[in-house]
């Protein structure tokens, strides 16, 4: 039964092993959120304001691209609101957060 409990012993004065100090551990979790922040927080600030440039920027006649894969040409534009018309006589009104790309023009004549 030895070989499968080692054997506890009563240590004779020493210290008990001192772990990392404070200071490290502080370090270390600074250190890991710089990581994070540069790795996640910081491209996702960045595609956020791309979106919202490209949403103010949205003029009629412009040919977008929706999140949920439509392709239409901007015919009207209200403060929340898009109208985009997908096909002759087909108009769809959306929020203009759902814009996701703006197109070069004549892209609607090559999906066709």
């Amino acid at each position: 039964m030895d070989g499968l409990i080692a054997q506890a012993y009563a240590q004779s004065g020493a210290a008990p092993a001192a772990g990392p100090s404070p200071m490290a551990n502080i370090l270390l979790l600074v250190g890991m959120f710089v990581v994070f922040y540069f790795i996640l927080i910081r491209p996702q600030q960045k595609r956020l304001k791309e979106h919202r440039n490209l949403i103010a920027s949205l003029k009629v006649g412009d040919e977008v691209l929706t999140n949920g894969g439509l392709l239409g040409r901007i015919t009207e534009l209200g403060e929340q609101y898009v109208t985009l018309e997908l096909a002759e006589n087909v108009h769809v009104k959306l929020q203009r957060n759902a814009v996701a790309a703006v197109l070069p023009k004549g892209s609607l004549k090559n999906a066709a």
